[in-house]
C-alpha cells in the first residue's frame, strides 16, 4: 500500500484509499461505479491540511469516480486532479494501479554529444492517410524502426497529457498525469517506451507547466473557493494568473501546487521510465511577461520551483536530460541551482534558428547576412556547446503563420530546386555545428505547407524523396561519427575561420582534439551561384577527403552534382596556413575531413 500522504486512488489489497486536496470544502464524497454513483454512501474525512481521505472497500482497477465537493450552496463533480487514466477530458477518472518502472527494460540514454532529436506529435506520427480520428500511440509504434533507420536516437514527444478534445497540439493540458486518451492507455505509452529502447532511442516527453487548459479544466475553483473570480486553489488568483494561453498560470508558491507539479514531472520518469523532459516556455514560469529584465514581474517561485524538479530529477536518474524552451537566450537557465541556475541540461537556442532561418529565406542573396550566420555557429550559453539544442524546424516555427522552411523558400512549389537546395542547406548546418541537433517530424522527407494537428505525415514520400531523406541519414552519421571519420562533430570545439560577404560563403572547422578522422571542416555557399577554383584554407596540409557533398544527384536528380571530391592543401609559407582549391555548387555544403594514418 502506498503511503497515507499520496494524492489521488491507491490500490491495496482489501480496496483503495482516495485522498484529494479540497481545503475549502464543507463536506466530500466518493462516488462511482462501485456505489452506483450513489452521492452519500462514501463521505470522505478531512485533516488539518484540507486533504480529504476515505477507504473503500472492494474497489478495483477500472472502476470510473469523481469527487463530489460540496462548498456551501453549490455542488462540484471533479475528476481527480490526480488521475492516471481519465474517460475523457470531460468524463470521469479511471481506476488505474500506477507501475513503477522495475518490469520495464533498463535503458541509457545516447550521451549528449552524439544526441540526434526527432520531435513528433502522436496525433500526425501516428496516423495514416484515410484513418479516421487522430492518430494513435499504436500507430507511432509501427514508425519507431523507420526513425531507428534515419538515425534518430532521441524522440522528443510533444505533449500527450489529457487535453480537451481529441485533436490538440497539446499545449492545452486539462489532466496533467493522464495520458490523452485518444492516443492510448497508459499502458500503451509504457509500450512505446519500451519499444523505443530496445531500438536504441530515448524518449522526451513535453511537459506544460506554464499554464493549465484553459478548456477542460476541472482544476478552475476546484472546490469552489477563488478570489476576484479567478482560478482558485491551484492558480494565482491576482495579476500573476495572466499568461498568453489564459489567466490559469499555476500558484507556485503554493505548497500543494509545488507537488503536485513535481509529483508530476517525476511521475513520467517513474511510472512509464522517459528519459527526459522538455518544458515548454520556461520563460512563463519564471516571469508574468515571459521576459528578461523586468524584475517587478519575475517569479522567484516558479524559478525555484524549476530549480527543486530539476534537481529532484538528477537524484532519481543522473543521466535524465531537462530541456528549456525559453527563447530569452538566458545563460542562467542552464546553471546548476548551486549557481543560481534553473539546472536545466541544455536550451531551445532562438539565436540559431531565427537566424538561420532568415538567411536561408532570403529573397535576396544580397540580402543574405554572413555575420549572422557566424554568430548563430559561434553562440554558446556558456563553454558547454552542448547547452543548446539547434534547429530549422520546430513545432512553432512551422505553423501559426509560418510554414516549412521548403514551403518558405518558394510557396505554393516546395519540392522545387530552390526549396530542396535551401532546406537541406539548412539541414546541414543544423548537423554541423555545436549543438544539440533537433529535427521535427517530416522535415527529412520534405514534408511541405504548414503543422496543424489534423494533417498526417504524408509517408509515401519516404519513396518520393528518398534521396532527400538519405542526405539526412548521411548527415545524422556524420554528425554521430559512424565511420569514425568526424570526431570533431561531436567535439566542443568550433572557429568559423572563413567569411566572404561578397561571395556569400563561409567555412568553419570543428575538432574535439584535433588530427587526422577529428577535425572536420564545413563549407557552406549561400549563394545562387557556384564557386570554382575557389582558395581556401586548411587546419593541415594533405589530403581532405569530401564526406558529404549536398549537391550530389544520388540525394535528388535536379541537383548538379557539382563539387569536389577531395582538396590537397598544401602547406603555405611565412607562417600561412596550408591551402587547397575548391568547387562547390549553388546552395550547397561540403563536409570535409582527413583519414587516419
Amino acid at each position: 500500500m502506498k503511503s497515507k500522504k499520496a494524492k489521488g486512488a491507491n490500490l491495496h489489497k482489501k480496496g483503495c484509499r482516495f485522498s484529494v486536496w479540497a481545503p475549502h470544502a464543507d463536506e466530500v464524497y466518493v462516488i462511482g461505479t462501485f456505489n452506483d454513483w450513489d452521492k452519500e454512501a462514501h463521505p470522505m474525512t478531512v485533516d488539518k491540511n484540507g486533504v480529504w481521505s476515505a477507504d473503500i472497500a472492494r474497489v478495483q482497477k477500472g472502476d470510473e469516480y469523481r469527487y463530489r465537493i460540496l462548498n456551501g450552496s453549490k455542488e462540484y463533480l471533479r475528476i481527480d486532479p490526480y488521475a492516471r487514466r481519465v474517460t475523457n477530458s470531460v468524463g470521469n477518472t479511471i481506476i488505474r494501479d500506477p507501475q513503477s518502472i522495475a518490469g520495464m527494460e533498463p535503458f541509457t540514454p545516447p550521451p549528449v554529444k552524439k544526441m540526434i532529436i526527432y520531435e513528433l506529435h502522436i496525433g500526425t506520427f501516428g496516423k495514416e492517410e484515410g484513418e479516421e480520428g487522430p492518430g494513435t500511440l499504436e500507430g507511432a509504434i509501427r514508425h519507431l524502426p523507420y526513425l531507428r533507420d534515419l538515425g534518430i536516437n532521441v524522440i522528443e514527444i510533444m505533449p500527450l497529457a489529457e487535453f480537451a478534445g481529441g485533436y490538440s497540439w497539446g499545449y492545452n493540458p486539462a489532466h496533467i498525469f493522464a495520458v490523452e486518451s485518444d492516443y492510448g492507455r497508459p499502458r500503451k505509452f509504457r509500450e512505446f517506451v519500451d519499444e523505443a529502447h530496445k531500438l536504441g532511442i530515448a524518449v522526451v516527453v513535453d511537459v506544460v507547466y506554464n499554464h493549465f487548459g484553459p478548456s477542460n479544466l476541472d482544476l478552475w475553483q476546484f472546490d469552489g473557493w477563488s478570489e476576484n473570480d479567478m482560478g482558485g486553489i491551484y492558480f494565482y488568483n491576482d495579476w500573476r494568473a495572466k499568461t498568453p494561453w489564459g489567466d490559469t498560470r499555476p500558484d507556485y508558491g503554493r505548497r500543494e501546487v509545488r507537488e503536485f507539479i513535481k509529483e508530476n514531472a517525476l511521475m513520467w520518469l517513474c511510472e512509464y521510465n522517459v528519459d527526459g523532459l522538455r518544458w515548454d516556455m520556461t520563460a512563463y514560469i519564471r516571469n508574468v511577461h515571459g521576459r528578461d529584465h523586468d524584475p517587478g514581474s519575475d517569479l522567484s517561485d516558479g524559478w525555484n520551483l524549476m530549480q527543486l524538479i530539476t534537481h529532484e530529477i538528477k537524484k532519481i536518474r543522473p543521466a535524465a536530460i531537462n530541456i528549456a524552451e525559453d527563447l530569452q537566450n538566458n545563460p542562467a537557465l542552464t546553471k546548476w541551482p548551486k549557481d543560481g541556475g534553473a539546472g536545466f541540461d541544455t536550451q531551445w537556442n532562438a539565436r540559431f534558428v531565427h537566424n538561420v532561418r532568415k538567411n536561408l529565406l532570403a529573397a535576396d542573396d544580397a540580402h543574405c547576412d554572413m555575420e549572422e550566420l557566424q554568430n548563430a555557429i559561434l553562440h554558446r550559453y556558456y563553454l558547454n556547446a552542448f547547452e543548446r539544442v539547434i534547429y530549422t524546424e520546430s513545432h512553432d516555427e512551422v505553423a501559426n503563420g509560418k510554414a516549412r522552411v521548403p514551403e518558405e523558400v518558394d510557396p505554393g512549389s516546395a519540392s522545387s530546386w530552390a526549396a530542396k537546395k535551401k532546406s537541406t542547406l539548412g539541414g546541414a548546418l543544423v548537423f554541423t555545428t555545436p549543438g544539440i541537433p533537433m529535427i521535427f517530424q517530416g522535415q527529412e522527407i520534405l514534408e511541405d505547407d504548414w503543422f496543424h494537428d489534423q494533417d498526417p505525415l504524408d509517408w509515401s514520400k519516404i519513396e518520393t524523396y528518398a534521396g532527400i531523406l538519405q542526405i539526412y541519414k548521411d548527415l545524422i552519421s556524420l554528425r554521430k561519427n559512424a565511420g569514425e571519420v568526424t570526431a570533431g562533430l561531436t567535439g566542443q570545439e568550433v572557429d568559423v575561420y572563413h567569411l566572404n560577404h561578397e561571395e556569400k560563403l563561409i567555412a568553419w572547422h570543428r575538432w574535439s582534439e584535433g588530427g587526422p578522422g577529428d577535425s572536420t571542416v564545413v563549407i557552406a555557399n549561400f549563394s545562387s551561384h557556384a564557386r570554382e577554383d575557389y582558395g581556401l584554407a586548411f587546419p593541415a596540409a594533405g589530403h581532405w577527403m569530401v564526406r558529404l557533398n549536398s549537391d550530389s544527384n544520388y540525394y535528388d536528380p535536379e541537383f548538379g552534382n557539382y563539387g569536389s571530391s577531395e582538396v590537397y592543401a598544401e602547406s603555405g609559407g611565412n607562417d600561412q596556413p596550408p591551402e587547397g582549391r575548391i568547387r562547390i555548387a549553388p546552395y550547397s555544403v561540403l563536409i570535409l575531413s582527413q583519414n587516419k594514418p
